[in-house]
């Protein structure tokens, strides 16, 4: 069993940054690819950003520019670092990671508020 945490969520102004963290833990896996959802007001789900456990980074176009996805392997943590943000961009947002044996564990969420 893998759990996955997200932490870092709150409040913020528009155009500010926030910084969340991902953290997975568990016996017996490696994590290999991680992603960024966020579920937004209207209760749509929507891809944010991911990494693979290489490095290698994909980003939703809404967030290009502003958002980076980076991870430390050796803690088996993803960070998304949000800067510029909107008003737009409140959601709950939730890390999902895989497996290298394929499974995969979602967090609970963490809440993100932009206030105009």
């Amino acid at each position: 069993q893998v759990q996955v945490v997200e932490s870092g969520g709150g409040l913020v102004q528009a155009g500010g940054p926030l910084s969340l963290s991902c953290a997975a833990s568990g016996s017996l896996f490696n994590i290999n690819d991680i992603y960024w959802y966020r579920r937004t007001p209207g209760n749509q789900r929507e891809f944010v950003a991911s990494i693979s456990r290489g490095g290698m980074t994909n980003l939703a176009d809404s967030v290009k520019g502003r958002f980076t996805i980076s991870r430390d392997n050796t803690k088996n943590t993803a960070y998304l670092q949000m800067n510029s943000l909107k008003p737009e961009d409140t959601a709950v947002y939730l890390c999902n990671a895989w497996t290298v044996r394929g499974y995969s564990f979602w967090g609970q969420g963490t809440q993100v508020t932009v206030s105009s």
